[in-house]
């Protein structure tokens, strides 16, 4: 069996499953319109199908291939509006296009710009590696939420794999889930199935509670919603490591910086297949507060945003993990009831029983990580 072959799964070893098959030359060269386009490249990314393509005039591009139930021309447009307001603004991210559909399937592409993927066969929940990466990160992000300011467009309504506010930015995010429930009959039944209402009273409403008094204070803001290491190229002269590129905006949405500063933290800071599995959270303490450091030297936060960190970090992926959901149940090909099982416990509610010292590895881990949030140290 070739790399080309593995993808990773819900844990961090690749596993032999494609839901999806792996783009061809002859695909890519009808996308392109190039005869000549050569395939150097698969991502092992499971939840679409990327590969890195040299044209025949030496360009380098990436080339996804999205199902139209996953996403459509109109919502690759949302996506390629933001990347170009921040692109105007002076953040480093590549120029993107719908390249065209046929059937079932819509193509992207994009350039691929200057710099290193380094991270290019490494699982989303890492730490940064080397550590020193953690600080110029927190940096751009940074940049981004400052470059971000002035992009008005309205919030993306529901789809599968997305990431936002619509949950825990209302009023009653009980009466939210149930909307989208009634609007996605797979993902309805599914939580139909399970007493979801109750898992969300015990562990996640009591944060909500406490965030409705800042909710107000925390501007609307268009953020990435998947800052990791994985999205980002770099370089290194020797002095001083650089980011070149931003990548991957498919989950970018209106929703509030610190929001996007808790997901960022969520992608790297805990190891929670370790946790799922028994073990240790293995949190890199010095990245995380490199990281927050580096990121308020350029964006400090105000009073409010520095209060809901801690109280939106337990919650921040829970609406892509409903959406995750989602997808493995209406858009995979035949249904993924196990890796939606999976998503639902382990991601869903296992994020909140760690952070509120529920899980095997006891309070005081979860606790004192949320202290760091809150700008207490962990020692």
């Amino acid at each position: 069996m070739s790399d080309d072959d593995l993808v990773f799964g819900m844990g961090a070893e690749p596993v032999a499953r494609r839901d999806w098959p792996s783009l061809t030359t002859d695909e890519v060269e009808a996308v392109l319109g190039d005869p000549a386009a050569e395939i150097e490249w698969r991502s092992p990314r499971p939840l679409s199908t990327t590969a890195r393509i040299r044209t025949a005039d030496g360009r380098r591009l990436i080339v996804k291939r999205l199902p139209r139930s996953l996403r459509t021309p109109e919502a690759l447009a949302e996506e390629h509006g933001f990347m170009n307001h921040l692109r105007e603004r002076g953040i480093p991210v590549p120029r993107a296009w719908t390249a065209g559909a046929h059937g079932d399937f819509v193509y992207e592409a994009q350039e691929l710009g200057a710099g290193e993927d380094r991270y290019q066969h490494v699982f989303s929940w890492t730490p940064y590696s080397p550590a020193f990466h953690a600080g110029p990160a927190g940096a751009m992000l940074g940049r981004l939420h400052t470059a971000a300011v002035g992009h008005d467009a309205p919030a993306r309504p529901w789809r599968p794999l997305k990431s936002g506010f619509s949950i825990f930015g209302a009023a009653d995010p009980i009466a939210a889930i149930e909307r989208i429930a009634a609007e996605r009959p797979q993902l309805g039944d599914f939580l139909a199935a399970r007493d979801w209402q109750a898992d969300f009273e015990q562990l996640m409403l009591p944060f909500h509670q406490r965030l409705a008094p800042l909710r107000d204070d925390l501007e609307p803001l268009w953020t990435h919603n998947d800052w990791h290491g994985t999205n980002l190229l770099w370089t290194d002269d020797g002095h001083a490591v650089s980011i070149t590129v931003v990548l991957d905006f498919g989950l970018a949405d209106r929703t509030t910086a610190v929001y996007d500063l808790a997901i960022a933290v969520e992608r790297f800071a805990v190891d929670w297949v370790s946790l799922r599995d028994g073990g240790p959270a293995n949190i890199p303490w010095r990245q995380l507060q490199a990281f927050l450091d580096a990121y308020t030297a350029v964006r400090p936060l105000s009073r409010a945003e520095s209060s809901a960190l801690p109280l939106l970090f337990p919650v921040a992926n829970a609406e892509y993990e409903l959406s995750e959901i989602d997808y493995f149940l209406s858009v995979v090909p035949g249904g993924n009831e196990k890796n939606a099982e999976i998503a639902y416990r382990d991601w869903f509610v296992g994020h909140l029983k760690w952070a509120l010292g529920f899980s095997k590895s006891g309070a005081e881990e979860g606790q004192a990580f949320l202290g760091l949030l809150g700008g207490e140290s962990p020692v």
